[in-house]
């Protein structure tokens, strides 16, 4: 069978990805330190508990398990607080990452699947955002997973590893099967704060600005289902094993939804209508994150199944409810 290592295994993309892969017939070992996964989320292979920073830990994972990709998860991924301590997204994300690089180096491992960010682009100069599209970060979290990318690059060339980096826009929605949803402390993602919203009566859901240049002055998101994204990584490793050399995909639908629009689907789905609150926009928040994704259906053949925004919410509503 076919090894997979997931880094960030037990976290939200991580968790949902891993239950890709071992669907899909592959092994899985979850690496992961457990600072902001989840030990519950960790049901389709071993969990081995360690830290991608930690050189003797993470090269003793990748000797003793040999797998045929890594898969490239264990990240911070808030950007506020990427703002007020950046020292620890470059040390955790980048440094460990370099880590990581070298580890599997000395193992001879060459085959890695990054998970990058639309973050890595800034403000947009053109929607929807193509893989061609300038990256210029404008918070240290986005440009932690640029300084990441640029290494892979390096590494390629120097060493001929071969990579596949996926840059997400908005992952959203819990897996449909209930095992697995998405878990934060703190919760900064815009759907599980409107669902928290809709089903407690003392929460508000604060809109970040209503004067932008869309249809209905709320920000415009492209939101794809976590499942989706994690159909892409199997795609994108089973790709890694027939072809080599760097590959960047975006991930997402190739269509917009308002945050007025999201707050109406939770409301409606829900059967709760929120308490909204409405604030000024978030310091470089561009009015509309788009992706155009038909290089991933080209090269991938990846076509998202279950990223209607309706859809995305009913997962995550029945996901939190079960929560209660």
């Amino acid at each position: 069978m076919k090894t997979v290592l997931v880094t960030g295994g037990a976290g939200y993309v991580g968790s949902h990805c891993c239950k890709a892969f071992a669907r899909a017939g592959w092994t899985v070992i979850v690496f992961d330190n457990l600072s902001r996964g989840w030990r519950e989320a960790v049901k389709w292979g071993p969990l081995v508990e360690g830290d991608i920073a930690d050189a003797a830990e993470i090269g003793a994972a990748l000797e003793r398990h040999r797998p045929d990709v890594v898969a490239h998860f264990a990240a911070y991924a808030y950007v506020g607080e990427s703002v007020e301590r950046p020292e620890i997204y470059y040390r955790n994300n980048s440094v460990g990452s370099l880590v990581l690089l070298e580890e599997m180096r000395k193992v001879g491992i060459d085959k890695l699947i990054f998970s990058s960010t639309c973050a890595s682009y800034g403000i947009p100069s053109r929607t929807p955002i193509d893989e061609e599209h300038p990256q210029a970060p404008i918070n240290p979290y986005g440009w932690s997973k640029f300084m990441i990318e640029r290494m892979i690059e390096d590494f390629a060339g120097a060493y001929g590893l071969s990579a596949v980096m996926l840059r997400y826009f908005n992952a959203a929605g819990c897996d449909p099967d209930g095992e697995i949803g998405e878990r934060h402390e703190p919760e900064t993602h815009v759907i599980p704060l409107a669902i928290e919203a809709a089903l407690k009566q003392d929460r508000t859901f604060t809109v970040n600005g209503t004067d932008f240049d869309t249809r209905d002055g709320t920000a415009i998101r492209d939101y794809i289902h976590v499942s989706d994204l994690a159909q892409a990584h199997v795609l994108a490793a089973e790709k890694l094993l027939g072809e080599r050399g760097i590959h960047v995909y975006n991930l997402g639908t190739g269509n917009g939804t308002t945050v007025g629009e999201l707050v109406e689907a939770v409301s409606r789905l829900s059967g709760s209508q929120l308490r909204v609150a409405y604030g000024p926009p978030r310091p470089g928040d561009p009015p509309i994150l788009v992706a155009a994704r038909g290089k991933a259906e080209r090269e991938l053949g990846w076509f998202p199944q279950q990223s209607d925004i309706d859809r995305i919410a009913e997962t995550a509503l029945a996901w939190y409810r079960r929560q209660l």
